[in-house]
């Protein structure tokens, strides 16, 4: 017998966890049919493509992301530039047993946190399907879904984990999905997040500072349990890396042709948002 495809391998993963999934469009309970797709009892139907994911897009999205931009974003990260951060989110999260990520890019950061955790399926999810296709290709253990949280293709409080890494929040859809006692757990920037590059991208304008304060009090405004940790350090920089770093974020996306950036370490500072509804 042949090794399974990677479409039979992610049918498998996604019949596995298949409570974790509602259809887009009407909310009723999905099923997995013959391996190949998602569909509900109203017949709603979402491919399961070749590659291992599943596409549950109710309309036509674009998206302002490259594959090139995801290349270099898992360049970064496999780096290990983010191993504290990644750590700490796994201590705080130990216990989840179905853990999403929400703009999981490429998902690299929910590949490497679910190694620590035992017995545990992660999903990812992002509007851009290049991310997705990424995705799939290097960590085909998890499952990979293009979609949209406002128009979410998951079940009410079906995850016992959320992370949101350096992306936007749909706290309503957050709360909604998560399961009792879960935790949302939002990483955003520090006033120290890559000063190095800020510095020099933004000299002398207002932008070379940068405060999280209005994010944070939101975050504390949509859950009633906050705890807020900050995890910051400076690290080496490998010369190769610079140009990965300035695609992946979008600091780098303004920066002038004639600008030239030199960086010998990046401090990476974050804080990390813990909330129960």
């Amino acid at each position: 017998m042949g090794a399974l495809s990677k479409r039979a391998i992610a049918a498998a993963l996604m019949e596995q966890s298949i409570t974790l999934f509602a259809c887009p469009v009407c909310q009723q309970s999905m099923h997995v049919y013959e391996q190949g797709r998602l569909v509900c009892p109203a017949n709603h139907s979402f491919d399961i493509a070749k590659q291992g994911y599943v596409n549950m897009l109710t309309h036509s999205a674009a998206s302002k992301y490259s594959k090139s931009l995801f290349e270099s974003r898992k360049a970064v990260i496999d780096s290990g530039i983010y191993d504290a951060v990644e750590e700490k989110i796994s201590k705080l999260i130990a216990s989840a047993k179905t853990v999403l990520d929400t703009g999981c890019g490429e998902g690299s950061h929910l590949a490497r946190i679910m190694t620590d955790i035992d017995n545990g399926i992660g999903v990812g999810i992002d509007i851009a399907k290049e991310g997705i296709l990424a995705a799939t290709r290097h960590y085909p253990q998890q499952i990979w879904c293009v979609g949209d949280l406002a128009k979410s293709p998951f079940a009410q409080e079906s995850f016992d984990a959320i992370l949101n890494i350096l992306s936007p929040a749909n706290y309503e859809e957050f709360k909604r999905l998560l399961a009792p006692d879960g935790c949302l757990v939002k990483v955003v920037p520090q006033s120290g997040y890559l000063q190095e590059l800020r510095a020099q991208l933004y000299a002398d304008s207002s932008k070379e500072t940068y405060s999280n304060e209005q994010i944070v009090a939101r975050f504390k405004d949509s859950f009633s349990e906050v705890i807020v940790e900050r995890v910051t350090y400076t690290l080496p920089l490998a010369e190769e890396l610079v140009p990965a770093l300035l695609e992946m974020t979008p600091m780098g996306w303004h920066k002038k042709e004639e600008t030239a950036i030199v960086l010998n370490e990046i401090t990476i500072d974050v804080d990390l948002l813990v909330g129960k509804v």
